[in-house]
Protein backbone atom coordinates (compact mmCIF):
# COMPACT_ATOMS: atom_id res chain seq x y z
CA UNK A 1 0.00 0.00 0.00
CA UNK A 2 1.42 3.37 -1.03
CA UNK A 3 1.37 6.14 1.55
CA UNK A 4 -0.33 9.39 0.61
CA UNK A 5 2.15 12.24 0.33
CA UNK A 6 0.85 15.47 1.82
CA UNK A 7 1.63 18.69 -0.02
CA UNK A 8 3.29 21.25 2.27
CA UNK A 9 1.10 24.17 3.23
CA UNK A 10 2.32 27.42 1.70
CA UNK A 11 3.46 29.90 4.32
CA UNK A 12 1.40 32.94 5.12
CA UNK A 13 2.59 36.00 3.17
CA UNK A 14 4.55 38.54 5.20
CA UNK A 15 2.12 41.34 4.35
CA UNK A 16 -1.18 39.80 3.17
CA UNK A 17 -3.72 41.85 1.24
CA UNK A 18 -7.09 41.83 3.00
CA UNK A 19 -10.49 43.00 1.81
CA UNK A 20 -13.05 43.79 4.49
CA UNK A 21 -16.53 44.46 3.10
CA UNK A 22 -18.77 46.79 5.07
CA UNK A 23 -15.69 48.18 6.79
CA UNK A 24 -17.07 51.64 7.54
CA UNK A 25 -19.31 50.33 10.36
CA UNK A 26 -18.55 49.32 13.93
CA UNK A 27 -17.58 45.67 13.41
CA UNK A 28 -15.99 46.30 10.01
CA UNK A 29 -13.80 49.01 11.48
CA UNK A 30 -12.65 46.73 14.30
CA UNK A 31 -11.86 43.95 11.81
CA UNK A 32 -9.86 46.29 9.57
CA UNK A 33 -7.88 47.69 12.50
CA UNK A 34 -7.08 44.19 13.81
CA UNK A 35 -5.96 42.94 10.39
CA UNK A 36 -3.76 46.00 10.02
CA UNK A 37 -2.19 45.24 13.41
CA UNK A 38 -1.52 41.69 12.17
CA UNK A 39 0.47 43.07 9.24
CA UNK A 40 -2.17 43.11 6.52
CA UNK A 41 -2.62 45.76 3.87
CA UNK A 42 -6.34 46.43 3.97
CA UNK A 43 -8.86 47.40 1.31
CA UNK A 44 -11.58 49.19 3.27
CA UNK A 45 -14.91 48.65 1.51
CA UNK A 46 -18.00 50.77 1.90
CA UNK A 47 -21.38 50.94 0.20
CA UNK A 48 -22.84 54.17 1.59
CA UNK A 49 -20.42 56.05 3.86
CA UNK A 50 -17.23 57.11 2.10
CA UNK A 51 -16.44 59.40 5.04
CA UNK A 52 -16.66 56.48 7.45
CA UNK A 53 -14.43 54.33 5.24
CA UNK A 54 -11.83 57.09 4.94
CA UNK A 55 -11.87 57.53 8.71
CA UNK A 56 -11.13 53.82 9.12
CA UNK A 57 -8.33 53.95 6.54
CA UNK A 58 -6.75 56.86 8.38
CA UNK A 59 -6.50 54.71 11.52
CA UNK A 60 -4.42 52.05 9.74
CA UNK A 61 -0.62 51.91 9.79
CA UNK A 62 0.09 49.80 6.69
CA UNK A 63 -0.75 50.57 3.07
CA UNK A 64 -4.53 50.74 2.71
CA UNK A 65 -7.10 51.89 0.18
CA UNK A 66 -10.80 52.70 0.20
CA UNK A 67 -12.98 50.85 -2.32
CA UNK A 68 -16.68 50.74 -3.07
CA UNK A 69 -19.10 48.58 -5.01
CA UNK A 70 -22.44 46.87 -4.53
CA UNK A 71 -21.58 43.28 -3.61
CA UNK A 72 -24.93 42.16 -5.05
CA UNK A 73 -23.64 43.21 -8.49
CA UNK A 74 -20.97 40.81 -9.81
CA UNK A 75 -19.64 43.30 -12.36
CA UNK A 76 -19.13 45.85 -9.59
CA UNK A 77 -17.32 43.25 -7.49
CA UNK A 78 -14.96 42.24 -10.30
CA UNK A 79 -14.17 45.91 -10.98
CA UNK A 80 -13.44 46.41 -7.27
CA UNK A 81 -11.22 43.31 -7.23
CA UNK A 82 -9.20 44.61 -10.18
CA UNK A 83 -8.79 47.96 -8.42
CA UNK A 84 -7.44 46.22 -5.32
CA UNK A 85 -5.03 44.08 -7.34
CA UNK A 86 -3.69 47.16 -9.14
CA UNK A 87 -3.14 49.05 -5.88
CA UNK A 88 -2.12 46.35 -3.39
CA UNK A 89 -1.97 42.96 -5.15
CA UNK A 90 -4.23 39.89 -5.17
CA UNK A 91 -6.45 39.39 -2.15
CA UNK A 92 -5.08 36.92 0.41
CA UNK A 93 -7.69 37.45 3.13
CA UNK A 94 -11.35 38.02 2.31
CA UNK A 95 -13.64 39.08 5.14
CA UNK A 96 -17.30 39.16 4.11
CA UNK A 97 -18.73 41.48 6.72
CA UNK A 98 -21.06 43.68 4.64
CA UNK A 99 -24.74 42.90 5.20
CA UNK A 100 -28.18 44.47 5.37
CA UNK A 101 -31.26 43.76 7.50
CA UNK A 102 -34.87 44.43 6.55
CA UNK A 103 -36.87 42.80 9.30
CA UNK A 104 -40.56 42.01 8.96
CA UNK A 105 -42.87 39.08 9.56
CA UNK A 106 -42.71 36.94 6.44
CA UNK A 107 -46.47 37.12 5.75
CA UNK A 108 -46.24 40.92 5.62
CA UNK A 109 -42.87 41.44 3.94
CA UNK A 110 -42.47 42.89 0.47
CA UNK A 111 -40.83 40.34 -1.84
CA UNK A 112 -38.42 43.04 -3.03
CA UNK A 113 -37.14 43.55 0.53
CA UNK A 114 -36.73 39.81 1.08
CA UNK A 115 -34.80 39.46 -2.18
CA UNK A 116 -32.59 42.46 -1.42
CA UNK A 117 -31.39 40.85 1.81
CA UNK A 118 -30.63 37.55 0.07
CA UNK A 119 -28.88 39.31 -2.82
CA UNK A 120 -26.60 41.33 -0.56
CA UNK A 121 -25.88 38.89 2.24
CA UNK A 122 -25.78 35.53 0.45
CA UNK A 123 -25.28 36.23 -3.25
CA UNK A 124 -22.84 39.02 -2.39
CA UNK A 125 -20.74 36.54 -0.41
CA UNK A 126 -20.57 34.30 -3.47
CA UNK A 127 -19.61 37.25 -5.67
CA UNK A 128 -16.64 38.35 -3.56
CA UNK A 129 -15.43 34.77 -3.06
CA UNK A 130 -15.80 34.02 -6.77
CA UNK A 131 -13.62 37.03 -7.56
CA UNK A 132 -10.91 36.38 -4.94
CA UNK A 133 -10.65 32.62 -4.40
CA UNK A 134 -9.22 31.48 -7.80
CA UNK A 135 -6.00 33.46 -7.23
CA UNK A 136 -5.79 32.13 -3.65
CA UNK A 137 -5.97 28.58 -5.00
CA UNK A 138 -3.21 29.29 -7.52
CA UNK A 139 -0.95 30.69 -4.78
CA UNK A 140 -1.92 27.86 -2.39
CA UNK A 141 -2.71 30.15 0.52
CA UNK A 142 -5.77 32.15 1.42
CA UNK A 143 -8.33 32.90 4.10
CA UNK A 144 -12.05 33.45 3.59
CA UNK A 145 -13.84 34.63 6.72
CA UNK A 146 -17.61 35.08 6.54
CA UNK A 147 -19.46 37.02 9.22
CA UNK A 148 -22.75 35.29 9.99
CA UNK A 149 -25.19 35.53 12.89
CA UNK A 150 -26.98 33.51 15.57
CA UNK A 151 -30.05 34.18 13.39
CA UNK A 152 -28.59 31.68 10.93
CA UNK A 153 -28.47 29.03 13.67
CA UNK A 154 -31.61 29.59 15.76
CA UNK A 155 -35.13 30.84 15.15
CA UNK A 156 -35.46 34.62 15.03
CA UNK A 157 -39.07 35.71 14.36
CA UNK A 158 -39.31 38.66 11.99
CA UNK A 159 -36.03 37.77 10.31
CA UNK A 160 -36.85 35.09 7.74
CA UNK A 161 -34.84 36.93 5.09
CA UNK A 162 -31.86 37.68 7.31
CA UNK A 163 -31.92 34.20 8.87
CA UNK A 164 -32.15 32.50 5.48
CA UNK A 165 -29.27 34.60 4.13
CA UNK A 166 -26.98 33.82 7.06
CA UNK A 167 -27.91 30.12 7.16
CA UNK A 168 -27.09 30.04 3.46
CA UNK A 169 -23.69 31.60 4.11
CA UNK A 170 -23.01 28.93 6.75
CA UNK A 171 -23.72 26.18 4.20
CA UNK A 172 -21.63 28.03 1.62
CA UNK A 173 -18.77 28.28 4.13
CA UNK A 174 -18.68 24.58 4.91
CA UNK A 175 -18.89 23.43 1.30
CA UNK A 176 -16.33 25.95 0.01
CA UNK A 177 -13.97 24.81 2.78
CA UNK A 178 -14.25 21.25 1.45
CA UNK A 179 -13.49 22.45 -2.06
CA UNK A 180 -10.45 24.56 -1.16
CA UNK A 181 -8.66 22.82 1.70
CA UNK A 182 -6.17 20.83 -0.38
CA UNK A 183 -4.74 24.03 -1.81
CA UNK A 184 -4.06 25.82 1.46
CA UNK A 185 -7.21 27.98 1.47
CA UNK A 186 -9.31 27.87 4.63
CA UNK A 187 -12.92 29.05 4.85
CA UNK A 188 -14.59 29.77 8.18
CA UNK A 189 -17.47 31.78 9.61
CA UNK A 190 -17.69 33.92 12.71
CA UNK A 191 -21.09 34.31 14.36
CA UNK A 192 -21.05 37.38 16.63
CA UNK A 193 -23.74 37.92 19.21
CA UNK A 194 -25.65 41.14 19.68
CA UNK A 195 -23.49 44.25 19.38
CA UNK A 196 -24.43 47.88 19.83
CA UNK A 197 -23.58 49.15 16.34
CA UNK A 198 -25.24 51.28 13.66
CA UNK A 199 -26.98 48.16 12.33
CA UNK A 200 -28.83 47.71 15.64
CA UNK A 201 -29.57 51.36 16.44
CA UNK A 202 -33.16 51.06 15.19
CA UNK A 203 -34.13 48.30 17.65
CA UNK A 204 -36.47 49.30 20.50
CA UNK A 205 -35.04 49.43 24.03
CA UNK A 206 -37.29 46.58 25.21
CA UNK A 207 -35.95 44.30 22.45
CA UNK A 208 -32.36 45.12 23.42
CA UNK A 209 -33.13 44.48 27.10
CA UNK A 210 -34.77 41.16 26.21
CA UNK A 211 -31.67 40.04 24.31
CA UNK A 212 -29.48 40.90 27.28
CA UNK A 213 -31.67 38.91 29.66
CA UNK A 214 -31.89 35.86 27.38
CA UNK A 215 -28.14 35.36 26.94
CA UNK A 216 -26.30 33.05 29.36
CA UNK A 217 -23.66 35.78 29.65
CA UNK A 218 -25.86 38.86 30.23
CA UNK A 219 -23.69 41.40 28.46
CA UNK A 220 -23.15 42.34 24.85
CA UNK A 221 -20.29 41.31 22.62
CA UNK A 222 -17.95 44.08 21.47
CA UNK A 223 -16.62 44.44 17.92
CA UNK A 224 -13.08 44.40 19.29
CA UNK A 225 -13.62 41.01 20.95
CA UNK A 226 -14.89 39.56 17.67
CA UNK A 227 -11.99 41.07 15.75
CA UNK A 228 -9.44 39.35 17.99
CA UNK A 229 -10.40 36.06 16.32
CA UNK A 230 -8.61 37.22 13.15
CA UNK A 231 -5.26 36.16 14.58
CA UNK A 232 -5.94 32.44 14.96
CA UNK A 233 -7.96 32.32 11.74
CA UNK A 234 -5.00 33.70 9.79
CA UNK A 235 -2.54 31.33 11.47
CA UNK A 236 -4.75 28.22 11.58
CA UNK A 237 -3.74 26.05 8.63
CA UNK A 238 -6.03 23.23 9.79
CA UNK A 239 -8.98 25.28 11.03
CA UNK A 240 -11.56 25.27 8.24
CA UNK A 241 -15.26 24.76 7.63
CA UNK A 242 -16.15 25.97 11.12
CA UNK A 243 -18.66 28.41 12.58
CA UNK A 244 -17.10 30.17 15.57
CA UNK A 245 -19.80 31.62 17.82
CA UNK A 246 -18.82 34.64 19.90
CA UNK A 247 -22.35 35.35 21.06
CA UNK A 248 -22.63 35.30 24.88
CA UNK A 249 -24.07 31.80 24.50
CA UNK A 250 -27.28 32.99 22.81
CA UNK A 251 -27.10 30.23 20.19
CA UNK A 252 -27.26 27.62 22.94
CA UNK A 253 -30.63 28.79 24.29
Amino acid sequence: MTATVQRPVTRRPESPVALVTGASGGLGQALAIELDALGCRVAVHYNRSVEGARAVRDKLSNDAIVVTGDVADYDAVTAMYEEIVAALGPIDVLVNNGAIRRDQLMAMQAPSDWRAVIDTNLVGTFHTARAAVPAMLRRRWGRVINIVSPSGLIASPGQTAYSASKAGVIGFTRTLAAECGRRGVTVNAISPGFMLTAMTDSLPDNVIAGMREKAPVPSFVTPEEVARSMSFLLDGDHLTGQVISIDSGISTT
